[in-house]
């Protein structure tokens, strides 16, 4: 894989909720055009929480950026609309299988390209490509997404991003519920299209050995803060992350070093 420029800058970002409970603190991450970057940690590490910074989300769930700065090609997300940053082609794909519940598969599908300002012809053939991805979505596009598996809902939220054509897609807790098999089947479609298509992804994941699995690059984050960062290979090589984070290796010893003098 050869990474392009960069596509999306997060310098030194620090966000509360409400009256000043700090959910980031200096945070940096740096995605590049054609990288799939992983951002693994576990549950409260901050990860959802510059998922909503990265694609303006933050002030809707109550939060706020005190300092730092967020940019997606060459744009300050803070000062950008959602909807624009959607346009422009950063889409995200929320926690927790978002569906339209009454309606259809395919309404759900449509909405997609709806919010990018796609036209019939694009659409028709937008919703033809998702179909061949998903061919299970094919199968089910009459029924209410509420009505259909997890698994089936899960890639109803993925193709309908897919169908605001994105150039970053933003992903949370994709596996989240979900079968192994499943899980598998979702992670192949969203690699095939960024080894096809050059797709830019950024997918948190609380399963550490999954987001190593399928990423170039990887940032760890703990209560916050980004402790680590670098290629996945490189990291799951690293002792200290199979013993962490993947239930692998040795006990810990006194010597090992670096992160668990950082707090992890």
């Amino acid at each position: 894989m050869t990474a392009g420029r960069d596509l999306l800058r997060v310098e030194a970002l620090e966000a509360v909720y409400g009256d000043g409970v700090r959910a980031l603190s200096r945070v940096d991450l740096t995605v590049r055009e054609g990288e799939i970057v992983a951002l693994a940690g576990s549950n409260g590490a901050g990860k959802t929480t510059l998922l909503r910074a990265v694609s303006h989300l933050l002030p809707a769930s109550g939060g706020r950026i005190v300092a730092g700065r967020v940019s997606y090609a060459g744009r300050d997300v803070t000062r950008t609309r959602t909807d624009a940053l959607v346009r422009g082609g950063l889409v995200g794909v929320l926690e927790g299988r978002h569906c339209f519940r009454s309606l259809s598969v395919e309404e759900n599908l449509v909405a997609g390209g709806l919010g990018r300002g796609s036209g019939r012809s694009d659409l028709r053939a937008d919703l033809q490509r998702i179909y061949a991805l998903f061919p299970r979505l094919a199968q089910k596009r009459g029924l209410p997404a509420g009505l259909v598996s997890g698994g089936e809902q899960q890639m109803t939220a993925i193709g309908r991003a897919l169908m605001g054509r994105p150039r970053l897609l933003v992903l949370d807790e994709p596996s989240m519920g979900l079968a192994p098999k499943v899980t598998d089947e979702i992670y192949a479609i969203l690699v095939g299209l960024n080894r096809a298509e050059g797709l830019t992804l950024l997918v948190a994941e609380q399963n550490v050995a999954l987001a190593l699995r399928h990423a170039h690059r990887c940032v760890v984050l703990e209560t916050g803060r980004s402790v680590l960062e670098g290629p996945a290979r490189a990291l799951r090589a690293r002792d200290d992350i199979r013993r962490l984070y993947l239930g692998q290796g040795p006990e810990p010893r006194a010597a090992d070093g670096a992160l668990a003098a950082a707090g992890c």
